[in-house]
């Protein structure tokens, strides 16, 4: 069916002021321009408009079915590719992260950085390098959170037109924040390179969402000469750098190069989905 934006009538619903639901707003009336406003095109991010909206409380709370959807968001399920399970992308009102971790020591902080973004009401997914995983073998993690690398990605693919799981991704997350961003994995995505699953959600990332890097490095590798034009590259296409801090380094250096701290970036996340946030209100 097609569907033709009008202006709402004076006092029929409250205006957004505070742009809570600014950026679903405009993904969902971007998505009817692309689609011709074909509203059946872009039901899922519609409904987390509408989602949004009843949540703060913008809109009567109607049952979905009354807005012609289905009762309840079905849960994530699960599909086996290889010997991988991934569980598809289940559509919630909560605003999503997706977190890359790469081969830094400080991957060790995931599991802090996890739960600092669940405690803020927000839906996280995980990808991260080979080299990553070294850092996370004795990882508290709750088990919902999956943990997807190009082992899942390859064995969730097996033939033409399965789904592709760094597209998928791409298309679930609201944000998309590599901590920690080590200095291999900012080289490749400087350079366009995408062999691995965080270096493809990197270069498939939609340019319209917010995309946060935290570097994190040795204080001789955040030296030397590539790493400042590296890194205002990736700034200069959008994207926003968690600045890394000096303290005393894993291998024993004293120096610049460690990766902000956890409530820095999940501040900084927060900021990114809503920079009108009051920021008092984050959960420590």
């Amino acid at each position: 069916r097609l569907f033709t934006p009008t202006p709402p009538e004076r006092g029929s619903f409250p205006l957004d002021h505070e742009g809570r639901c600014k950026s679903t707003m405009i993904r969902y009336m971007r998505c009817l321009a692309e689609n011709r406003n074909q509203n059946t095109m872009c039901r899922d991010i519609a409904k987390e408009y509408l989602g949004c909206r009843m949540d703060h409380d913008l809109m009567a709370h109607e049952d979905w079915s009354k807005l012609g959807f289905a009762d309840k968001i079905e849960g994530a399920k699960e599909t086996t590719g290889g010997n991988a399970k991934v569980k598809k992308m289940a559509s919630s009102s909560r605003k999503r992260v997706l977190i890359g971790c790469t081969g830094s020591v400080a991957t060790i902080k995931l599991p802090q950085l996890v739960e600092m973004l669940r405690q803020n009401n927000l839906e996280v997914r995980v990808v991260v390098t080979e080299r990553a995983k070294h850092f996370l073998k004795d990882a508290q993690l709750p088990p919902e959170i999956q943990v997807l690398s190009d082992t899942v990605e390859w064995a969730a693919w097996q033939d033409r037109g399965d789904p592709v799981l760094h597209i998928d991704l791409v298309k679930w997350a609201d944000v998309f924040v590599i901590a920690p961003l080590d200095a291999n994995t900012l080289g490749k995505i400087a350079s366009g390179i995408c062999d691995n699953i965080v270096t493809c959600v990197a270069r498939a990332w939609d340019p319209a969402k917010p995309f946060l890097f935290c570097p994190a490095m040795n204080t001789k590798m955040w030296e030397h000469p590539i790493t400042m034009p590296q890194v205002s590259l990736l700034k200069s296409w959008g994207y926003k750098e968690v600045h890394c801090i000096t303290k005393m380094l894993m291998c024993g250096d004293a120096g610049i190069g460690a990766m902000a701290e956890v409530d820095t970036i999940v501040r900084s996340v927060l900021r990114a989905l809503n920079p009108w946030m009051d920021q008092s209100d984050l959960c420590p």
